[in-house]
């Protein structure tokens, strides 16, 4: 009865338009009025909790560096070094952005913002060399949804917070599938240029090659300095987001001289708002979480999947399917924040480890990112590429039956997760 009312509520409201975060909180107060036990100081002391968490001041600082990656020509000079080492070959500017998209990834965090950057700037190029657009746009989109899976990620962050597991785990167990990711694109991309007629780009020297390595390293640094920070115990993802941030604002002021003050109040204001709206569902989240655990919701949930918790391949098996089926319809936060603590205890208690969970979660979630019709990501390709949602839904297709394969893969072996887990832990 408790769960009914809790999925009953959280459907109705969002299906009536409201704000997730507004959702989630009425759906807290509607246990709240079920269970007799409605206190309007506990929904606001819930709220305040919600945002006044330590790992979470990690969030503004990743998005304010995004921000100032994206204005300070840090995106732009990666791409460039990618287009100079691999864009003269057939089918060179998708390697080019499937290259970007893994090394953007290391330096944000945010799909919605890698994917703004790649689609800018390598649509344009694509589209006046003969390349599809629809398949242009598909390969883009998937390869800005690597950036939560490769550390630093803000789904981890909140995705942590939520549940209570290591974000530095988190961190270091999203390398390798990140990778992975990467490389079924460009198994899949292989597979499909030999049907394009496509114009390869000019081959470029070698002083073409140094001087955009030259131009680059800066960038390139960044991941250098977050991942050996984490993985060398220096400092721990709240204070790399400071560092990424801090160091994003010292080489696109002082080195790259792309960001002045006016420009930099403009991107202060912009990572503020989408801060506000992060931590905004971060507070809301925490009023139905409270709930869900005082109603024991997981114990009920646990009830229902009790057939298949004696074998956790075909639990991970259901999980996913049932995360793909909200991700079509729910963006990735707010999937965090619903699912992540109702369904981690039932995944510890069947054995499944939280670390390899937490990351098969998020790798679940990014995927309904570029599945309509919610499909944030595809949303804004489509905008930049001037397409429709079915043209790139039709070039999405390919790369999303790929994820699907991997995402298989991931949950017949582990291994391919905790093992290299290990290694960099």
């Amino acid at each position: 009865m408790t769960l009914g009312i809790f999925l009953a509520a959280l459907t109705v409201l969002m299906g009536l338009g409201m704000p997730i975060a507004f959702a989630l909180m009425l759906t807290g107060v509607a246990l709240m009025v079920h269970l007799d036990f409605f206190d309007a100081q506990l929904v606001a002391q819930n709220m305040l909790s919600g945002a006044d968490n330590f790992p979470l001041m990690a969030v503004p600082f990743f998005i304010l560096a995004g921000e100032l990656m994206n204005a300070g020509g840090i995106s732009r000079r990666i791409i460039n070094l990618a287009v100079s080492l691999v864009g003269h070959i057939k089918g060179g500017l998708g390697y080019v952005a499937i290259g970007a998209a893994v090394l953007l990834a290391s330096l944000s965090g945010s799909a919605i913002a890698d994917t703004a950057a790649l689609a800018t700037l390598l649509i344009p190029m694509m589209r006046d060399n003969g390349y599809p657009v629809p398949e242009s746009a598909g390969l883009i989109a998937s390869g800005g949804i690597i950036a939560p899976i490769i550390p630093p990620s803000m789904s981890f962050i909140i995705f942590g917070v939520a549940t209570n597991t290591s974000i530095s785990a988190l961190f270091l167990a999203g390398i390798a599938p990140g990778i992975l990711m990467g490389v079924v694109l460009v198994g899949v991309w292989m597979m499909m240029t030999p049907r394009m007629n496509v114009v390869a780009q000019p081959k470029a020297t070698w002083a073409e090659r140094k001087h955009a390595l030259i131009d680059g390293v800066w960038a390139l640094m960044l991941p250098i300095i977050i991942i050996g920070g984490l993985r060398g115990g220096i400092f721990t993802p709240t204070e790399a987001a400071v560092v990424a941030a801090v160091y994003s604002l010292l080489v696109s002021v002082f080195v790259y001289r792309e960001v002045n003050v006016k420009i930099l109040g403009k991107l202060l204001v912009e990572a503020s708002r989408t801060t506000s709206i992060v931590m905004f569902l971060c507070a809301g989240a925490l009023v139905s979480s409270y709930m869900v655990t005082l109603a024991d919701l997981p114990a009920q949930v646990i009830d229902l999947l009790a057939p298949l918790m004696d074998d956790p391949r075909v639990l991970m098996a259901a999980i996913m399917l049932l995360l793909l089926a909200v991700g079509i319809v729910m963006d990735l936060t707010p999937t965090i924040l619903v699912m992540g603590p109702v369904l981690m205890p039932i995944a510890v208690k069947a054995g499944i480890d939280a670390t390899y969970f937490g990351v098969m979660f998020v790798l679940v979630g990014t995927i309904g990112l570029i599945t309509p019709p919610v499909c944030t990501v595809l949303n804004v390709v489509c905008g930049v590429a001037k397409i429709s949602m079915e043209s790139a839904t039709r070039g999405v297709w390919p790369f999303l039956l790929a994820y699907l394969v991997l995402l298989s893969l991931f949950i017949v072996f582990p291994g391919f997760i905790t093992v290299p887990m290990t290694w960099f832990r």
